[in-house]
């Protein structure tokens, strides 16, 4: 039988939310005047809490504004190379490393599936070693570029098990040959959790220890 260990990343691995500041990252790297931008960012924000817009309409204005319509993949994968690299040395959590080596050298696959964009949960999972990563996707251009558009949906809530049933699927892996451990700080993964055969709840939010408590998944706390 094969293992897969999947963790999420924001709040699970790192010790806080990474988006925003991979976007002040990026900004304050290639044009230092979109930081000016970032009320409208917080307007947005605003937005989402009031329901006038979702997580990934929010995604998509922030990135537009702090980046830019599109960039190359080479400028991209740049800046999300030396975000990874800041976050990779004070960013993530030192029991989430010492967790992630221990399933890898029990035998496990290690799984990255987070709402994070790819091309920088890639390039932060690459450092700490993970074999997959599943992870919301950017739209390209005609030109190749990256732009601010999302492909898809938002890897979050019930999708990010969909895609991580799809990444099994184009993998060959079955369900029924696989034992799997889902890591997570945040109750928007329960899908995810309730479908392992071992559940962790990581740094745990209130909703999401009390639902541990209920469905008898594990606590664990990393930070």
């Amino acid at each position: 039988m094969q293992h897969l260990a999947i963790y999420d990343m924001d709040k699970t691995i790192t010790a806080t939310p990474t988006w925003t500041r991979f976007l002040v990252h990026a900004a304050r790297a290639r044009a230092p005047w979109r930081l000016a931008l970032m009320p409208l960012v917080g307007v947005a924000g605003l937005g989402y809490l009031l329901k006038l817009i979702d997580r990934s309409r929010l995604k998509q204005l922030s990135q537009r504004l702090l980046l830019g319509r599109a960039l190359t993949v080479a400028d991209m994968d740049a800046v999300a190379a030396r975000f990874a690299d800041a976050e990779f040395e004070t960013g993530v959590l030192h029991d989430a490393r010492e967790r992630i080596e221990a399933d890898r050298a029990a035998g496990y696959r290690l799984v990255m599936a987070t709402a994070s964009h790819g091309y920088y949960a890639a390039a932060i999972a690459r450092l700490l070693d993970f074999d997959d990563v599943v992870a919301t996707q950017a739209r390209r251009d005609r030109q190749g570029r990256v732009l601010s558009l999302i492909e898809g949906n938002n890897c979050y809530g019930p999708v990010k098990l969909r895609m991580i049933e799809n990444w099994m699927e184009g993998a060959g892996i079955a369900r029924g040959d696989v034992h799997v451990r889902a890591y997570s700080d945040h109750v928007s993964d329960a899908p995810l959790l309730d479908w392992a055969d071992e559940a962790f709840a990581v740094n745990a939010h209130g909703p999401l220890r009390s639902l541990a408590r209920v469905r008898g998944w594990t606590e664990l706390d990393w930070r």
